[in-house]
């Protein structure tokens, strides 16, 4: 009869991800995955495979995490295009708080590895296209609430939005201020989001 673990596995997960966020996937020896998770290699790689499949799995929790907030931020908000606008200054609240700049782990590992690993590009490619569809949701409950114009291609402004988000998660990690960031988003949103006259 196989014994039961006896650790938490959404909390090894959990310090693995922060590990990899913090030093990106080569840079993350086997040595640092058993200090932050507290396993030995037997008990690590047992429970999650080498060290590429343990990323992968980070990656993916990482993600669906993400997709989760994203989709409950979209949908709580009381008028859809609050919620757009939000999404561009979203990045920004992370460094006000004390918060490494780290940027987007998905980003950062696709930036690493996805000329090399076709798996971490497709996974990417998926993950984007699900907070595209996510956010073009979003664009569609803002046109019936008559906050865009009902000509707009709902993913097209989507892939718009999720691009100019993207770049204000990247001109944060180059240690650009907090008030020119906000400053930053807001006019991507007034010129992606126009107030209506």
């Amino acid at each position: 009869m196989a014994r039961p673990r006896a650790f938490d596995e959404k909390q090894v997960l959990t310090a693995v991800l922060e590990q990899f966020w913090d030093a990106g996937y080569a840079a993350t020896s086997l040595e640092d995955l058993m200090r932050v998770s507290g396993l030995g290699k037997g008990s690590l790689y047992a429970a999650f495979g080498d060290k590429r499949q343990l990323f992968l799995r980070a990656l993916r929790s990482y993600t669906d995490d993400n997709h989760g907030h994203l989709r409950q931020a979209l949908d709580d908000a009381p008028r859809a295009v609050d919620a757009l606008r939000m999404l561009l200054e979203a990045p920004i609240d992370g460094l006000t708080d004390g918060g490494a700049r780290r940027g987007c782990l998905l980003a950062n590992s696709t930036c690493e590895l996805g000329t090399a690993d076709a798996e971490v590009l497709a996974h990417a490619h998926r993950a984007y296209e699900t907070s595209t569809a996510l956010i073009g949701d979003c664009v569609t409950r803002a046109q019936r609430e008559g906050d865009v114009p009902a000509g707009t291609d709902p993913i097209a402004l989507a892939r718009a939005l999720l691009a100019a988000q993207q770049g204000i998660v990247f001109m944060g990690r180059t240690g650009l201020d907090t008030v020119t960031l906000t400053a930053t988003a807001r006019s991507l949103a007034a010129q992606l989001l126009p107030d209506k006259p």
